[in-house]
């Protein structure tokens, strides 16, 4: 209906214009500090970066109600694994809020996000651009997997300051007699997250020759 359709469209606008300010801040940061400027990025950006992906939730909330026709599982594996580097791994430790990592991983998802959601504005109007479609389904194939490769090396960075603190690490008295040790549930996360990246990258192969195959290239230009 034209009101989903308008509440799609503010929703994506709202998206563009965070992700867009936290982009644009990055490369100013950096044109003006230089290196130093990276150790602090989660301190200059940190609340609008986790504000974006607090509101991405929604879009499976979207495909849920049947708005948007995505599909369900890669858009929820890409979200949480998101959600839970942002805010566990990196939120949780200070000490790995100033490695390079975040910064690499931020602009990773930033520029990811700026051209998935100016796409998704303009969809919405029916208006096809062909360089920008082919730029939204082809820079995620070789961007995502160096995102995933950000993540597990952020995971990695943060190992040993969750094994020196016992952040999430729970031990429950007698008689449970049973522990959680978190480190080791970030260790599984990783074969966990790598798994879903090949299942996510199958996906984006498929639905980028879904959407730049040659028929629908021509319908679009008509």
């Amino acid at each position: 209906s034209f009101t989903m359709n308008m509440y799609l469209f503010v929703y994506d606008l709202m998206q563009f214009c965070g992700h867009s300010w936290i982009f644009t801040n990055m490369i100013i940061r950096f044109m003006t500090f230089g290196k130093d400027s990276l150790a602090d990025t989660f301190y200059s950006i940190g609340l609008v970066m986790r504000l974006c992906q607090l509101l991405s939730v929604l879009e499976i909330l979207h495909i849920l109600i049947g708005i948007d026709k995505s599909h369900l599982l890669p858009r929820f594996l890409q979200i949480t694994e998101r959600i839970i580097v942002l805010f566990v791994v990196i939120n949780s430790q200070e000490e790995v809020q100033g490695k390079y990592v975040v910064c690499v991983l931020f602009f990773l998802w930033n520029l990811l996000d700026v051209v998935r959601y100016t796409y998704n504005m303009l969809a919405r109007m029916g208006i096809y651009y062909l360089p920008l479609t082919w730029l939204n389904f082809s820079l995620c194939i070789p961007l995502y997997p160096l995102s995933v490769l950000a993540k597990g090396f952020a995971i990695c960075v943060s190992l040993p300051y969750f094994e020196s603190f016992g952040t999430y690490s729970i031990k429950l008295p007698f008689p449970f007699a049973f522990s959680i040790y978190f480190p080791y549930v970030l260790k599984m996360y990783l074969l966990v997250l790598f798994i879903g990246m090949c299942f996510i990258i199958q996906n984006l192969f498929s639905e980028r020759k879904a959407h730049l195959g040659t028929g629908n290239i021509k319908n679009k230009r008509s």
